[in-house]
């Protein structure tokens, strides 16, 4: 059984969390196999729209196939992943952008 410990929240935005153990990917919506991927989860009832009537900015995969939209960019949903898991990795991540 886990832990309370083992369970972080991941804010995707506008008041809305996942799992952060949970996501496999952070992506950008704007190729059209992310358009494809969008539409084959809408259909496999597996699409769950958290842009509170925004625009997409990323969509979040999770582990179990879930399709996630966030109204948030895919980097700063990346950045507090980061954060939120490890500050040496986020120091890491900055490094690499300079």
């Amino acid at each position: 059984m886990r832990s309370q410990m083992d369970l972080k929240l991941l804010n995707i935005g506008f008041g809305n969390t996942v799992l952060a153990n949970r996501v496999v990917a952070i992506v950008s919506p704007a190729s059209a196999p992310m358009k494809r991927l969008k539409e084959d989860a809408k259909l496999a009832n597996k699409l769950i729209d958290a842009t509170m009537g925004r625009r997409t900015r990323s969509i979040i995969i999770t582990d179990s196939d879930h399709v996630i939209l966030s109204g948030v960019q895919a980097e700063t949903i990346a950045q507090r992943l980061l954060v939120d898991s490890s500050p040496k990795e986020a120091n890491l991540m900055k490094t690499e952008k300079e």
